[in-house]
């Protein structure tokens, strides 16, 4: 029994390292761009709203067709739609470093915005099909972990790449990167599993109408809201929380990205966290509700009270920790609704509320942000967050949901 355990554990734990790989490559696409923003800009004369329209064109796609990309992962596999994910990804990228015009960078990413569609899916259909259900916490929490690294290791990386080489090196860098993770997967892939044989996944993962019914059902829909609102509030920290402190209480420019800098790296920290967490309770709305209770009261604080850097760092890194502790609890919330064999679409189809925020919400803070009103933005950061709340604890507590056994790709 124990020499049983022990192959499981390595099993997993190489599911776990390939799909974390995966989505490692990912996170470092999203940021591929920004760092890097003005190089772009002026070699191609353009206007930033003109390079901003490329990462508009990938989330519109990603948005568009991450849905249909689910029901696509259920049907075929998810191990051949990731692997084809990481290689058009990579192409996208290659095309965009080699063939100049700003058009071409436009189109490569929305290519690359298609190639996204993959990996929430096909990761978390793969984690929920093969995994353990007494490490599936763990699991969801190192897959999310892996994503925050990438985002937080590809702006210095990019920008290293950059003034050494130029920034197209860099693109070339990150395209070797895809392609590295999906030769892991053709060669290393037999280990990963998908979600049962034809005709058992047809009797276990709802289809065509069918599927669409099930992804429009009151408890799917409330996970894509609740996806949304965590990207609107996220999205306001992140991307304006510097700007904001700055306007409203004068805090230096070093000091609020520092304390940015502790609310992110806290927030990987808190994911691993989580993830221990989540695999010791099965109440995961009551630890995600008690996280958003105490990181809107840090919100209200940072907002309102000028508080002197070394508070600022502190309370802003507190409020990260609570908020990576929250993530392996949600992808739990999700799953813990969703039938067998169903995991790439549902996960899919609630992932676009990480695109819905990415597109409104910079509109929204920076329209704020315009009209010299930046303590709104934490007033809606921590209005988002509450509203978070509410879909959590007024969640009704769902029957366990048993995984079918699964046969190997």
């Amino acid at each position: 029994m124990a020499g049983e355990n022990d192959v499981v554990r390595r099993r997993d734990g190489r599911v776990i390292g390939l799909i974390s790989a995966a989505h490692f490559v990912s996170h470092f696409y999203i940021l591929l761009l920004p760092p890097i923003f003005g190089l772009v800009k002026d070699e191609y004369g353009v206007s930033y709203t003109a390079i901003g329209l490329a990462l508009t064109a990938f989330n519109v796609v990603s948005a568009a067709l991450q849905t249909p990309a689910g029901f696509l992962v259920d049907r075929v596999g998810p191990r051949t739609i990731l692997t084809g994910g990481l290689l058009l990804g990579a192409i996208a990228i290659a095309v965009a470093a080699l063939v100049p015009g700003y058009w071409v960078l436009v189109l490569a990413f929305a290519v690359l915005g298609l190639a996204n569609t993959a990996y929430h899916p096909c990761d978390y259909a793969i984690l929920s099909a093969t995994i353990d259900g007494k490490r599936i916490g763990k699991a969801f929490s190192i897959h999310t972990f892996a994503g925050y690294l990438g985002s937080g290791v590809a702006p210095p990386i990019i920008l290293l790449c950059a003034a050494t080489w130029g920034w197209r090196s860099a693109f070339l860098l990150a395209s070797a990167m895809g392609i590295v993770v999906a030769l892991l997967l053709i060669t290393q892939g037999s280990v990963l599993m998908r979600p049962a044989a034809p005709k058992a996944r047809q009797e276990a993962a709802p289809a065509g109408p069918e599927g669409w019914r099930l992804l429009f059902s009151a408890p799917i829909l409330r996970n894509l809201m609740f996806f949304a609102l965590l990207a609107m509030a996220n999205g306001g920290l992140q991307n304006f929380s510097v700007v904001a402190l700055g306007s409203l209480h004068g805090t230096p420019a070093s000091a609020a990205n520092f304390a940015l800098s502790g609310f992110l790296l806290l927030s990987a920290v808190g994911v691993l966290v989580g993830g221990i967490i989540a695999d010791r309770t099965s109440r995961h709305e009551r630890v995600a509700a008690l996280c958003f209770a105490a990181t809107s009261t840090m919100v209200v604080l940072i907002g309102w009270v000028d508080l002197n850097s070394i508070l600022l760092i502190a309370v802003m890194s507190i409020g990260g920790l609570l908020n990576g502790i929250i993530q392996p609890s949600r992808d739990m919330m999700v799953r813990a609704v969703t039938p067998a064999g169903a995991y790439g679409k549902v996960f899919g189809f609630v992932s676009t509320g990480f695109n819905i925020g990415g597109m409104v919400s910079p509109l929204l803070y920076g329209w704020l942000m315009d009209r010299g009103e930046p303590r709104l933005i934490f007033v809606l950061v921590c209005g988002f967050i509450l509203l978070s709340l509410f879909t959590v604890i007024t969640r009704p507590r769902p029957a366990p949901v048993v995984a079918r056994p699964v046969a190997a790709e």
